[in-house]
């Protein structure tokens, strides 16, 4: 199993420089003019793997604390 670790900073840079800029034709330019907010993916893309995953962990965290009072308040 390969092990994650963060982006270089040339990578960083071109990640930022496809994102912010994408070429006409690209799947990531379909992506801007349908609407995604690319600069959401570029801040992910600023924080480790680590980084990203305890950010998941929270967000899940959060919808079942949702999902529990959700239940409590239907029963």
């Amino acid at each position: 199993m390969t092990e994650l670790g963060a982006l270089t900073v040339e990578q960083l840079a071109t990640a930022e420089r496809r994102l912010l800029n994408p070429q006409p034709g690209t799947r990531i330019q379909a992506a801007r003019e349908f609407g995604v907010d690319l600069s959401l993916m570029l801040e992910q893309l600023r924080l480790s793997p680590s980084e990203r995953a305890s950010q998941m962990l929270e967000v899940c965290q959060s919808a079942e604390r949702v999902r529990g009072s959700t239940r409590r308040t239907a029963a």
